[in-house]
């Protein structure tokens, strides 16, 4: 009886603690810093768009201004760190950029992914 009372309480330790394994978690825009770094002061709305997305906060009291956020679950007690990318526009035009984003998190992630077949081959680059 005693052995079988410890397996639960043993996980229940354990999971209080941390120790288990939580798997890193990253939701909302991936943006590319070359995409960034197209950006200029007078691009229209659908410019922006094709280089960037579309936002993941569309406010609809404040069309000019778009918010790209992204989040990041970081260590095992699931940390998260969240990064806010704004973008301002004047008659439809953008006028200014500020905030952080993640840079290269979508070259990890494509890379990631490629380890476990998710993602489609490249031409060329066949399975044996």
């Amino acid at each position: 009886m005693h052995k079988l009372l410890l397996v639960p309480v043993l996980a229940l330790a354990i999971s209080g603690c941390g120790l288990l394994y939580k798997q890193p978690i990253y939701q909302g825009n991936l943006i590319d810093g070359a995409a960034v770094e197209q950006l200029q002061v007078g691009m229209g709305k659908a410019q922006v768009e094709a280089l960037l997305g579309t936002p993941s906060i569309a406010d609809p009291f404040h069309h000019q201004r778009w918010d790209y956020t992204a989040s990041q679950r970081v260590d095992r007690r699931g940390r998260t760190e969240v990064k806010n990318f704004t973008l301002f526009f004047e008659n439809d035009q953008l006028a200014r950029w500020e905030g952080e984003y993640f840079p290269k998190r979508d070259e990890e992630l494509a890379a990631e992914m490629r380890k476990f077949g998710n993602l489609p081959r490249e031409k060329g680059n066949q399975r044996r």
